[in-house]
């Protein structure tokens, strides 16, 4: 391998991949990228057994195929410290890798190519496609909702689910609910549920830009793969059977508040300050004439903020945890919210009365 080019042209593939490479590893080979030369493209790889991430670069002169493993944060942290305009040559020399950039030199240990594991793509697939836009939205509706290191191993997960004319996603964490759909045409006739890691989710919404660029994602029944072009996204999935959600979504309410996003998100936020420092639990007290926001803590401070907002619905009190309701209200778009209500004890339907396709719901808290 003996090739030369700008720093910015391998500085995007490395910055693209580099989130799955942890800095402490189990394996030597895995704090490594794979550099891959074929047919005038450069292919850069990086995984932790389960994600892996591949970026790719076109190259103007023609090159041998040749591949190699280098030490992935060094180079580059090489690269992030050179000159914007530097020019880099990279070469192989005696099991090592030669980086030169202007005046400086740099000499990288490397590991054998035919050592890093490549995750396996095996499997009846399912395809769709949708633009990047569309997925995006998908993923930042409903992966604030995730569990996190739960002992119910199936919920460290966004549940994507593939219908005949629309792409759904479902994240729970057992007190709040998030889901959204967006219209898609799968290839062929099977309809899939999978279950994608925590971490595949949130590396996959970093790759993912808001535009009208096609993704293209590949289902199968161990592993989700998202083409973005230059970009290739690979997750191994969560064996594991994922609850019934439709029925946490209520399906008849009986009271229902519709108040400014911002109005309300910015109420929350100053009325969390003398919250409970552990619960964070904030009281929602609602009449036709009256709505208000409270918050007290152990140390006999409070705070009360006051709605103008439009109630439909008996007089009720009902208490929730602060994050579990500004969470929805960051990632709604609309100007205005709507939240319904079936009792005081039961759950809440948070949602964008112009964009009813995303829903979240939280369940209430005593107070």
């Amino acid at each position: 391998m003996n090739l030369t080019l700008s720093r910015e042209e391998l500085l995007r593939p490395l910055q693209s991949v580099i989130g799955v490479v942890e800095r402490r590893q189990t394996l030597p080979i895995l704090a490594n990228v794979r550099l891959a030369l074929r047919e005038n493209t450069l292919y850069l790889t990086t995984t932790d057994l389960e994600v892996e991430m591949q970026a790719s670069l076109m190259l103007e002169a023609e090159h041998p195929d040749a591949t190699v493993t280098v030490a992935a944060r060094k180079l580059l942290d090489i690269c992030r410290s050179l000159p914007a305009e530097a020019n880099l040559q990279l070469t192989l020399e005696g099991g090592r890798m030669l980086v030169r950039g202007g005046r400086s030199r740099f000499m990288l240990a490397t590991l054998p190519a035919d050592e890093f594991p490549l995750l396996d793509s095996s499997g009846s697939k399912t395809q769709v496609r949708l633009a990047q836009s569309q997925l995006r939205y998908l993923l930042e509706q409903t992966q604030i909702a995730m569990a996190q290191q739960d002992v119910r191993y199936y919920l460290n997960g966004l549940l994507l689910e593939l219908r005949r004319d629309h792409l759904r996603a479902v994240g729970t964490d057992g007190h709040r609910l998030a889901t959204s759909e967006v219209p898609a045409v799968l290839s062929g006739e099977t309809e899939r549920q999978i279950i994608v890691p925590r971490k595949g989710i949130v590396e996959l919404f970093r790759l993912l830009r808001d535009t009208d660029a096609e993704a293209t994602l590949e289902l199968a029944d161990n592993y989700l793969r998202v083409d973005l072009g230059s970009d290739r996204f690979t997750s191994k999935l969560i064996d594991g059977r994922f609850p019934d959600y439709e029925r946490v979504i209520p399906a008849r309410t009986t009271a229902s508040l519709q108040v400014a996003r911002a109005s309300l998100r910015e109420a929350l936020g100053r009325a969390a300050i003398l919250s409970n420092e552990k619960y964070r639990g904030i009281r929602l007290s609602l009449t036709p004439e009256r709505v208000s926001i409270s918050a007290n803590n152990s140390e006999h401070e409070s705070a009360e903020e006051e709605l103008e907002a439009t109630y439909d619905g008996e007089a009720m009190e009902i208490g929730f945890n602060v994050g579990y309701l500004t969470d929805p209200l960051n990632v709604l778009a609309g100007s205005e919210v709507e939240l319904r209500f079936t009792d005081a004890n039961g759950s809440c339907l948070l949602l964008d009365p112009a964009d009813p396709a995303s829903r979240h719901v939280v369940m209430p808290m005593r107070l």
